[in-house]
């Protein structure tokens, strides 16, 4: 898989924010006041919020959500098409992308000294019916070279099943069902969905990273 087939699988732009959300909601009453895989902040800027995902190991990616529509850019640091390989983004990764998505190419959260952090970008202007990528020749004899295929899980499946694998091998505790699909329909968090997600979690405490990602409670 490389952006161009995740351009593809991606859901529509409304669609994909109440994913993002959800996702960081569930994992937020998981792991509540601490550091998380996935984070979603209702109030990146005054106009844009924005879907992150880091795992501690120099690998990220960031769904920022905008009036112009959305714009994804991810860096995989072990991936041969890095930046930092030749000091210089690869041809065609960020070449084509549109003047109004311009501030997140140049957002310095996602630069290094001037120079982007990217190994893939696509980007969906708000109306248009499908997601966009740069023309690109990737490296031979790599099934992920840019690092897209990995990343993506949870946002090319979107189903609770998905958040659930995923949750469980990362935290190394069950996660129940039930109550991550609640999550994901965006159904209203209460008490009890807290507790069956984690029973150790503060239902105030939980209610405050919900506020952050605009999630109803």
């Amino acid at each position: 898989m490389t952006v161009h087939e995740l351009a593809a699988a991606l859901q529509d732009i409304p669609a994909l924010r109440d994913l993002c959300r959800s996702i960081a909601t569930a994992e937020a009453v998981l792991n509540p006041g601490d550091y998380r895989y996935y984070s979603f902040d209702a109030h990146w800027s005054e106009t844009d919020s924005a879907f992150s995902m880091r795992n501690g190991s120099g690998d990220e990616f960031d769904v920022i959500f905008s009036p112009p529509g959305a714009y994804i850019r991810g860096f995989d640091h072990e991936s041969p098409m890095s930046p930092y390989a030749d000091d210089a983004v690869w041809p065609g990764v960020l070449d084509s992308v549109p003047d109004v998505f311009r501030a997140q190419v140049e957002e310095p959260a996602f630069m290094d000294h001037g120079m982007p952090c990217v190994t893939f970008c696509l980007w969906r202007e708000t109306g248009d019916t499908r997601w966009h990528t740069g023309r690109i020749d990737f490296p031979s004899g790599y099934s992920d070279p840019d690092g897209s295929r990995w990343m993506s899980d949870l946002l090319v499946d979107p189903t609770p099943e998905a958040f659930q694998s995923f949750a469980e091998d990362y935290y190394e505790c069950p996660v129940d069902l039930d109550a991550v699909r609640h999550v994901y329909a965006g159904r209203p968090l209460t008490p009890e969905i807290v507790a069956r997600l984690n029973p150790a979690a503060s239902f105030t405490a939980v209610s405050k990273e919900a506020e952050q990602t605009g999630y109803p409670i």
